[in-house]
């Protein structure tokens, strides 16, 4: 790829009727650069069990291919045929709810040996029928992949090997998992037993982790197969989601992004967020990171809506304010699910860049502006390069391990609830950030600050590794529940927070749920709202400083955020599950004492996003996430407004509009 990408889905199989020219002709108008094909037809590409027609792919591949716009090739294998599942019941997987029944996509067991020979078979088809074609730029594998819960008995003689392997003997295993509990414990593995209804933590936890390293795996022989076919100037990917609330919102957990990314050239990704009054570009935001944090560079936007839902079609502006945030947090492609809206079945009312009639409308006519500038732009705006002081420290095994134990038995509280209110709250104070993953091989020497939330399952090496990080000079923030346990869910007894509690200078032993509890501070400015939810530890400074206390009649003698000079560097901690708006104010102390300088000038709603291009120049964002008009000072130096192609002075006033944005490059 060497511009951006502007793109949508496309299903001339769903159209009710040929209008191919027609839809290529409207794309053109709108910019439309790109777009991907056939992730979901199996059924027909292979009608019958070994009869292949790939005439409609060979159509559209033709017709793109005479009109200057690329494709990207899915391979059809996250939705089977009817066929199949009559003729070989037993692909469907097998779940703690027992097997799935046919119709919805995704209910495969993605270790069964019939549907793995089928796919196979299917992509190798494809693959040699189209891989000659010009048209193609890169192939997307399988799509939104998962383990989809599979657990059946072919599963379950997985994992006995998995354990056999990590575990080595069982006695390793009784003792790492704690199986004595209950009478659980194994004395010989063939009385290993299915683990769907395991009540241990431990056990569960690394059942989810093998899940995981089955999605690992499958795409990974997907991507193996297809590289045997595909050019050397042509990419391979996968389009990730995430935590779904309704729309995008967290770390996926049936899925190790950064593992699973490892032999992709490039990934992908779909992110979908709440729209019209509700939009933010959080979750653009969010998304994007992770996404560029996975290999370390740009990535692709492979699915983003563009009217979606009824309640998520924007506002007139939204869909260009949304498209360059994608942009601005590294992404070298946005393209829209889908081109036209379907006109049956199971996502009738999502709809696509066109609505039913096929007819332009006020979105389209901001398609084209989106799509002029896309290529206008590209120069400056493709392969930008982020340089962040801040990081999240995440982890899949902890998010699986508080599944298993909650913040206490009122509450819902998840691990991408804690995640989020770090992440939100430094997105609304203009503080850009990447992800670390505890599966990988981290360098934590190029951050300034690291954030560590409930790091609850953690080796002792990975928290020695953090020890070591803050003894040279780096700065941890800690949230409640990190370190209380090792790899395997197993409390440490030694003195909590376990291994980090001398560089945090802090111990507990107590840890409650909290009534009409708040904070109190000499030190840190508390702008409104403090209140603590859901769960606190009761922390006694040893050699901390204390920046919060919690204001409670009988819990306000222990400490609630604190933090602690060691060596080099420094570790912060806070207690308790804080509300968004004093997080924000610890954020902002926190911040200050890692030496990372905080504007509260531009604050959200103005976003304020930074880049360096390909030739070296600063590339600044500015994004108004609001319905009202905003004036923003301009603190750098002289640049150039890129859409306006204006001169902006420093110190300049620059002035918003609703949903409106600012691209200065300098």
């Amino acid at each position: 790829m060497e511009h951006l990408h502007y793109g949508v889905a496309y299903y001339d199989e769903y159209m009710p009727y040929n209008r191919l020219e027609e839809d290529i002709s409207l794309m053109k108008e709108a910019g439309i650069t790109v777009v991907r094909i056939a992730e979901s037809t199996w059924s027909t590409h292979e009608p019958q069990e070994g009869v292949f027609d790939f005439s409609s792919v060979d159509r559209v591949l033709d017709a793109m291919y005479d009109a200057g716009i690329d494709v990207i090739i899915g391979t059809p294998t996250y939705a089977i045929p009817t066929w199949m599942a009559k003729r070989y019941p037993d692909v469907l997987a097998t779940t703690i709810n027992g097997q799935g029944k046919y119709g919805a996509r995704q209910i495969m067991d993605i270790t069964n040996p019939t549907y793995l020979f089928y796919a196979e078979r299917i992509i190798r088809k494809l693959m040699n029928h189209v891989k000659d074609h010009p048209a193609i730029i890169g192939y997307q594998i399988d799509n939104e992949t998962k383990h989809y819960g599979t657990a059946g008995e072919n599963v379950q003689h997985q994992f006995i090997k998995y354990v056999k392997k990590e575990f080595q003997t069982i006695d390793n295993l009784n003792d790492a998992l704690g199986l004595d509990y209950w009478s659980n414990r194994i004395n010989a593995w063939e009385d290993f037993p299915s683990v769907i209804g395991t009540i241990n933590g431990s056990l569960g936890g690394v059942f989810a982790k093998f899940q995981r390293e089955l999605v690992t795996e499958f795409l990974a022989w997907q991507v193996a197969i297809v590289t045997e076919y595909k050019k050397a100037h042509q990419f391979v990917t996968q389009n990730f989601d995430f935590e779904w609330r309704g729309h995008s919102y967290g770390i996926q957990p049936d899925v190790d992004h950064f593992k699973a990314s490892k032999p992709f050239d490039i990934t992908g990704v779909d992110i979908y967020h709440p729209s019209q009054d509700e939009l933010t570009g959080i979750e653009i935001s969010f998304g994007g990171d992770v996404a560029r944090s996975t290999k370390k560079k740009n990535y692709l936007v492979l699915e983003t809506q563009a009217q979606a839902f009824t309640h998520w079609t924007p506002y007139p502006g939204q869909l260009t304010l949304q498209a360059f945030s994608h942009i601005a947090s590294g992404a070298s492609m946005v393209a829209y699910w889908h081109w036209h809206s379907i006109h049956n079945s199971f996502e009738t009312y999502w709809k696509g860049l066109l609505s039913h009639d096929f007819k332009p409308n006020y979105l389209f006519d901001e398609a084209k502006l989106i799509g002029y500038n896309f290529k206008k732009l590209s120069p400056d705006l493709f392969g930008l390069n982020k340089i962040n002081d801040v990081a999240f420290l995440i982890s899949n095994e902890a998010l699986t391990s508080l599944e298993w134990f909650k913040l206490g038995l009122n509450s819902d509280v998840q691990y991408n609830d804690i995640l989020r209110r770090y992440y939100d709250e430094l997105y609304k104070l203009n503080i850009e950030c990447d992800f670390l993953s505890t599966s990988n091989t981290n360098d934590f020497s190029k951050y300034k600050l690291i954030i560590v939330p409930a790091l609850y399952t953690a080796s002792d090496q990975l928290l020695k590794q953090l020890n070591d990080y803050t003894k040279n000079g780096g700065h941890v923030l800690y949230t409640f529940k990190t370190g209380f346990t090792n790899e395997y869910t197993k409390v440490r007894h030694t003195q909590q927070p376990g291994i980090i509690h001398d560089v945090c200078g802090i111990e507990y032993n107590m840890f409650v749920e909290p009534k009409n509890v708040r904070l109190k501070s000499d030190i840190i400015h508390f702008q409104s709202h403090t209140t603590v939810s859901d769960w606190i530890e009761l922390i006694i400074p040893t050699s901390a400083d204390v920046l919060a206390w919690y204001d409670h009649d009988y819990w306000g003698k222990y400490a609630a955020v604190t933090t602690n000079t060691y060596h080099n560097g420094r570790a912060s901690y806070v207690g308790g599950f804080i509300c968004p708006e004093a997080t924000r104010d610890i954020l902002i102390e926190v911040l200050h004492l890692a030496g990372i300088d905080v504007n509260l000038e531009n604050t959200y709603p103005i976003i304020i996003k930074k880049a360096i291009n390909r030739n070296g120049e600063t590339i600044h964002f500015y994004f108004n996430y609001s319905n009202n008009n905003q004036v923003v000072k301009h603190l750098y130096d002289v640049g150039t407004e890129l859409i306006s192609e204006e001169q902006v002075l420093s110190d300049q006033n620059l002035h918003f509009t609703p949903w409106d944005l600012k691209i200065i490059k300098y």
